[in-house]
């Protein structure tokens, strides 16, 4: 990685597609889940790579490169969803939706309910749970990307997943009601 990093620095554009080939998937799976609409995370990974263009020479190569970018993401993602209204018109939501399901990206058929429970996390719970089981973060990279404590994700992570368990619960026990 040091080294596509100081090919970056050296202005390799070659350099920088060869990252965002590496990167672009994750950042998208990482983004939709913070914005819950695909149309607004390719708008967030477009300008996170272009800061990341903009501000390589600032990275610390002594340091991970992936805590830099998804803080970046991150950021990005905050910074738009500041930005644009709170509604969300009923026809964007069955359009992403819609692609979801044709594109089978997350194998969403499959995880329907989990994604819906995750998605329906507030923003405290639901960040740190994406970065851990969708892009296999530890506690401590998720630490240096939220620039939060570790304890802090620690117990986020924890009321994630007893939130899950709750939604998820509460969801069986309705199906065994209807069965």
């Amino acid at each position: 990685m040091n080294e596509l990093i100081k090919q970056i620095k050296a202005g390799d554009r070659e350099a920088f597609k060869a990252l965002y080939d590496q990167y672009a998937n994750y950042t998208i799976r990482v983004a939709t889940g913070i914005t819950r609409n695909k149309m607004v995370a390719a708008d967030a990974v477009q300008e996170t790579f272009i800061r990341v263009y903009n501000n390589i020479n600032s990275f610390d190569e002594d340091k991970p490169f992936e805590p830099w970018l998804y803080r970046i993401l991150i950021n990005e993602c905050n910074r738009i969803l500041k930005n644009q209204s709170k509604t969300i018109p009923i026809s964007n939501y069955l359009e992403e939706h819609a692609g979801i399901v044709e594109e089978d990206v997350y194998k969403f058929e499959e995880y329907e309910e989990l994604y819906t429970a995750v998605n329906e996390l507030d923003d405290m719970n639901r960040i740190p749970i994406i970065l851990k089981y969708l892009e296999g973060f530890t506690e401590l990279q998720i630490a240096d990307t939220l620039n939060l404590n570790v304890n802090t994700v620690k117990s986020r992570l924890f009321k994630g997943r007893e939130k899950l368990k709750k939604k998820m619960a509460a969801l069986n026990e309705r199906r065994h009601l209807y069965e």
